[in-house]
């Protein structure tokens, strides 16, 4: 499995998905541009000394990303659109990607994603934590895996 951030923007949430990539031994890939520097002191932090373990990849776009050939099925998450979570059934070469904080994946993505998955949030929520949606997706697929 792979988890892929496009285009993050805050330092302490992609800080947070790098630790969990290191504790659960999966690449994270970082669809750029991204909205800080890579030594970035709060990304830095939040990853504490688990940098070294993280298998981080870099692409300068969608297309190179695509184009570097990765296999599996493309894993996406919206807020707006999509089956429920729980209609997610996991596959070992499944590749995760999320969106940035503020606006989520464009229908670029979406549109090249083999499935697109939503968590249904209360009237007056707009969405969950980068990092909580990410962790919340892999608890669910590492559970449901054979």
């Amino acid at each position: 499995m792979n988890i892929i951030l496009y285009h993050p923007e805050i330092p302490p949430n992609t800080g947070n998905v790098a630790r969990l990539t290191a504790g659960l031994g999966m690449p994270l890939h970082l669809i750029e541009p991204l909205g800080f520097s890579l030594e970035d002191r709060y990304l830095k932090r939040a990853g504490l000394d688990y940098w070294p373990l993280v298998d981080l990849r870099l692409w300068p776009d969608f297309e190179s990303f695509l184009a570097g050939g990765l296999s599996g099925r493309l894993i996406a998450t919206s807020t707006k659109t999509g089956r429920l979570f729980t209609d997610y059934q996991p596959h070992p070469d499944d590749n995760f990607i999320f969106g940035p904080e503020t606006v989520g994946l464009p229908p670029l993505v979406l549109d090249k994603a083999d499935a697109v998955y939503t968590i249904p949030l209360r009237p007056g929520v707009r969405s969950l934590n980068l990092s909580t949606t990410v962790g919340f997706f892999m608890g669910l697929a590492l559970s449901r895996l054979p």
